[in-house]
């Protein structure tokens, strides 16, 4: 009690020593509100260049144009930091699917990246196939049942063990032979309750507040600041297959038995479809896979039942870069003055899925952050430390750029490099179009007090505070990478609208769902929370090497 009671004294002693630049502040408000920029940026990279897979055309398309448009804004020293993903990219370029007997219909679908394509266009009658599942876990075995829980059904029971690698073979043993020369649905049809309770697409008020609150013993706790310590894992049964492993007897499985397209079912209602990699990232692992859309999905499993010969055709051209194997993060600065030595990032990551544009994740991080620095350097304004803007790539498939770019530039705190000691903070935004609500820092509690005094400014805007965290745990987004290195990374926390309910990594992901005001609010909040860590005599507290979390493996 006593340390909560002197980490409390401390940080109000913090706080009102906090001095916040109001008119400067008051003159970024009128210049994003008058004169934003950031519906054209979100446009380019969206529109023009989207969707944004890492290792793509595309996404270096993208790349080099935020050089260009940072460099005509007056940045310095705007480039391309080349890393190295290790995979080659891949794009899909066309696709159609049909079904043509005993009635047509054209389906609906996205392609599985990393799949190969078609040899030109191919039919073939449908067989739906199931792989062996084991029992349910012991623990699961005796809880209560809990069908139709998660958003639109993407929740239900617990998930068995995987079989053991006998009964893998036997299956397999069995079932090749009858794929040959087939279309194969793998898996049954997911039943999509209506969701007579959708989740609210703002929070309320009163919740943030008490989220956000100092004096609140619970603030903060698994909200806001991404890289929690996560729910972890039950220990594996040695004798049974992982999931990994029944998928990569599956894939060889159909390799070998001549299948001609797999099928997945998308498993979500109102049309979504959620389409990302195949796990290996290389096309000749497995046959061309597209997911489709659920009600199709369910329609065809209803023909098979009946015994009629379902056909379809389908035909798929997918690219594969090698190129790609190396990829890029962006950079720009706006130079700094007594303390250019010392630097505040922001960012977020450029690359997308495939499946839509990648607007709501993450154009618009990306179009915030640079509409943030932009503000800074329309007005004029000439910072205390050099403010450096980075878009990350390899987001999507694990923060791999940030990850790279954190060991390249400083190391971590068991492990430092140069710049360590120099970087401030990283501030961040990946969740979306909602109202930015709070932030949480990586950070003893002092280090959230620093951002509390600029952040009541917009209160009149839903913004409610700051909290700290301690998790060195990657996950989430980019500002996890600055965390697990032990530097201070600021990851802002936004009202869901249709995030994770209807455009994350979905094919609904485009321009449309971004809400303007909400996103210019947020530029203007993050150019403020900038250019207040930019001027201060002292950088944003850290944890010592007493008090500093044990490090956590990058994953």
């Amino acid at each position: 009690m006593k340390k909560l009671l002197l980490g409390a004294a401390v940080a109000s002693l913090l706080l009102a020593q906090e001095k916040v630049d109001q008119a400067t502040d008051a003159r970024i408000r009128s210049e994003e509100l008058e004169h934003s920029q950031i519906m054209h940026t979100l446009h380019m990279l969206t529109d023009r260049y989207g969707p944004r897979v890492t290792g793509t055309p595309n996404h270096e398309a993208a790349a080099k144009w935020v050089v260009k448009q940072l460099t005509e804004w007056g940045f310095k020293n705007a480039h391309l930091e080349a890393w190295e993903f290790g995979h080659p990219g891949w794009s899909n370029e066309r696709a159609t699917a049909f079904l043509i007997s005993p009635v047509q219909q054209n389906l609906k679908f996205e392609v599985l990246a990393w799949t190969p394509s078609t040899n030109g266009t191919v039919t073939g009658s449908a067989i739906q196939i199931v792989t062996p599942q084991g029992p349910l876990p012991p623990a699961a075995a005796d809880a209560p049942a809990t069908v139709g829980r998660g958003r639109g059904g993407r929740g239900g029971g617990a998930v068995r063990l995987g079989p053991t690698k006998a009964e893998m073979e036997a299956w397999v043993k069995a079932t090749q032979p009858a794929v040959k020369g087939k279309i194969v649905l793998v898996g049954k049809a997911a039943v999509i309750p209506v969701n007579f309770d959708p989740p609210a697409k703002r929070r309320a008020d009163e919740d943030v507040k008490a989220q956000y609150d100092p004096n609140n013993p619970n603030a903060g706790r698994g909200r806001g600041g991404f890289g929690g310590g996560g729910r972890g894992a039950a220990t594996p049964d040695p004798d049974r297959l992982t999931p990994a492993q029944v998928s990569e007897a599956l894939d060889s499985m159909l390799l070998a038995g001549g299948a001609v397209v797999r099928l997945n079912d998308a498993a979500r209602g109102d049309g979504i479809i959620v389409a990302q990699q195949h796990r290996a990232y290389e096309p000749s692992k497995t046959v061309p896979t597209l997911i489709i859309r659920n009600d199709d999905y369910g329609r065809i499993e209803r023909l098979l039942a009946d015994g009629e010969d379902v056909k379809m055709e389908f035909n798929i051209v997918n690219h594969v870069y090698p190129e790609g194997k190396t990829s890029y993060n962006v950079v720009g600065e706006i130079p700094g003055t007594d303390k250019a030595d010392e630097i505040v990032m922001l960012g977020g990551h450029l690359d997308s899925w495939h499946a839509a544009t990648g607007a709501t994740d993450n154009a618009i991080g990306s179009s915030i952050m640079m509409e943030a620095a932009r503000l800074i350097q329309q007005l004029g304004l000439k910072p205390r430390r050099t403010i450096r803007v980075a878009l990350w790539s390899g987001e999507e498939e694990g923060l791999l750029g940030s990850l790279a770019y954190v060991k390249q530039h400083f190391g971590t705190f068991e492990n430092p490099k140069p710049e360590f000691a120099k970087l401030d903070c990283y501030f961040n935004v990946d969740t979306g179009t909602g109202r930015l609500r709070g932030a949480g820092i990586f950070g003893p509690g002092e280090a959230a007090a620093v951002l509390r005094p600029v952040l009541a400014q917009y209160t009149d805007w839903g913004v409610f505070g700051a909290n700290s965290t301690g998790s060195r745990a990657t996950g989430g987004t980019d500002s996890t990478s600055f965390n697990n290195a032990g530097l201070p990374g600021v990851g802002f926390q936004q009202d869901p609208i249709e995030y994770n309910s209807m455009t994350h990594h979905t094919n609904l992901d485009t321009y449309e769902r971004i809400i303007p005001d909400d996103v210019q609010k947020a530029a203007a909040i993050v150019a403020a929370s900038i250019w207040h860590v930019a001027n201060r005599d002292q950088m944003v507290p850290r944890f010592t090497r007493e008090t500093m979390p044990a490090p956590v493996v990058a994953r």
